[in-house]
């Protein structure tokens, strides 16, 4: 059975097939995509579109509120003390007070007492929440730990570092002096300026001295026009002219 399915399909020698397969169509594929050069790549990279990123809905998260803290009766009425006391005051300075007994403070109180000038007590969270939106907003940083206030309404700036000067416990960290801001060093060095009265006085007799230096030069000229003048009137005149002659013999 094997040896006639072999003889019936198997090919014959010398025999050739009626049918032929041959290939139609397009032919290889012979050319392919070039690479993209290297700046057109960073190029597409650069201008590629990102999306932005998917914003959470409005109730995936809890609203924050903005809890505001209102002051406290005692807060208020201290705060209105403080504004009327750098209203009406030339002279705020910050001290801190380090380790000082009572003694020592009531001692130090009454020699700033006798020159006009008095000490004020105040908590830190009152000062720092006065002076948050005001011009004196500076100072914040100098209410840190036990501090007190030296006041004046006049500037007694000599006076108050004498006192200070004789109380180690008090340390002077700043001050505002006709509402600038000055640092202890500052402070020392505006109390080596002369005095408003001093300085008055200096311009005034500044100014005298130039006008009276101007005047003298403004009469200056006319005076010495006006005397040669008259020397050469003398001298044209026939008196003057006979002296001449007598002189000259």
């Amino acid at each position: 059975m094997a040896a006639t399915l072999c003889v019936k399909f198997l090919p014959k020698q010398g025999w050739i097939p009626l049918t032929q397969s041959v290939r139609h169509g397009s032919k290889a594929v012979t050319r392919h995509q070039k690479p993209l050069h290297i700046l057109k790549q960073k190029l597409i990279a650069v201008t590629r579109y990102i999306p932005p990123p998917r914003a959470a809905p409005l109730d995936a998260y809890p609203r924050e509120r903005l809890t505001q803290q209102e002051d406290s009766p005692l807060m208020a009425i201290l705060k209105r003390n403080l504004k009327k006391l750098f209203e009406d005051c030339k002279m705020i300075a910050v001290v801190q007070n380090n380790n000082s007994n009572s003694e020592d403070m009531l001692l130090f109180k009454h020699r700033l007492h006798k020159h006009g000038i008095f000490v004020k007590f105040f908590p830190n969270q009152v000062k720092r929440s006065f002076v948050r939106d005001t011009i004196y907003s500076n100072m914040a940083p100098l209410f840190i730990g036990p501090t007190v206030l030296l006041v004046s309404e006049e500037l007694k700036v000599k006076e108050m570092l004498k006192t200070l000067k004789s109380s180690p416990q008090m340390t002077l960290l700043g001050a505002c002096i006709e509402n600038t801001l000055l640092s202890s060093q500052g402070v020392v060095n505006y109390s080596k300026l002369p005095s408003a009265t001093v300085i008055q006085g200096e311009l005034v007799s500044g100014l005298t001295t130039m006008t009276a230096r101007t005047a003298s030069m403004l009469q200056r000229h006319p005076a010495h026009l006006s005397a040669l003048l008259q020397q050469y009137v003398k001298q044209q005149s026939p008196e003057g002219s006979e002296d001449q002659n007598a002189q000259e013999s």
